[in-house]
């Protein structure tokens, strides 16, 4: 079992930044890829980062890629998700999963475990 705690959200002008953070507990957070995810209201839950479990390999959504990172301490128990120069179509809940797989991907039902979530509202 792994629990997943997300915080670092918030409210934030657009072209500002953000930083998120996903704690897990246990000790096998290194055996799991994870990934980062968002769900805006009246939407369906989308892909936004990924990062495998060493975290050597990282994949993103087009419409993030070069504004948003992800990465991962192993040694913390924690990922992260580097958000720049955010648009107000960045708003959104955010949710961090974890996949037992080496590497999770893009798809929802590759990860077994998900957090709580954490509000990101971008305003103009």
């Amino acid at each position: 079992q792994v629990q997943l705690v997300e915080s670092g959200g918030g409210l934030v002008q657009a072209g500002g930044s953000v930083r998120l953070s996903c704690a897990a507990s246990g000790r096998t957070f290194g055996s799991y890829a994870m990934g980062w995810f968002r769900q805006a209201p009246g939407k369906e839950r989308e892909f936004v980062a990924a990062v495998t479990w060493s975290g050597g390999s990282t994949a993103y959504a087009d419409g993030v890629k070069g504004r948003f990172t992800i990465f991962r301490e192993n040694d913390k128990n924690t990922v992260y998700l580097q958000m720049n120069s955010l648009k107000p179509e960045d708003t959104a809940v955010y949710y961090c999963a974890a996949s037992r797989f080496r590497w999770g991907g893009v798809a929802r039902a590759n990860y077994e475990y998900w957090g709580q979530g954490t509000q990101v509202t971008v305003s103009s």
